[in-house]
């Protein structure tokens, strides 16, 4: 599968509510690491054609990124079921992309469900 550039919230919520489980790479142009990220989030899309891969760049898109809570790029986070489920900033390695991506799929969903149900009704 290929990697989809989001522009837009409407763009970013569309993506998030047909796929399962989400990869976003929040990114700039003008930063190197950044740069150095691409070969390894092309290869996992490769790797993995049931998830969906984008990127957004926070420079055009700071609304998005600052949603998110993004402070540093680059800055991984994946949804899974419309629910955040894992975020991680500064450069991943194939092998810890990997690892991250294999958590995500091995979560168990119901649970987590339940302990954010849990979570909100003791706040």
């Amino acid at each position: 599968m290929s990697i989809i550039s989001l522009n837009s919230k409407a763009s970013l919520g569309n993506h998030v509510d047909h796929h399962e489980i989400v990869v976003i790479d929040f990114w700039a142009p003008w930063c190197p690491p950044c740069k150095a990220f691409v070969p390894v989030l092309e290869q996992a899309a490769q790797q993995h054609p049931d998830i969906a891969f984008s990127r957004v760049n926070t420079h055009e898109q700071a609304e998005i990124g600052q949603a998110f809570g993004v402070e540093v790029i680059p800055t991984i986070v994946i949804i899974r079921d419309q629910i955040l489920v894992a975020t991680q900033s500064g450069v991943l390695s194939k092998n810890a992309l990997a690892d991250l991506i294999q958590q995500v799929k091995a979560t168990d969903m119901d649970k987590l469900r339940q302990e954010i149900t849990e979570s909100e009704s003791t706040s």
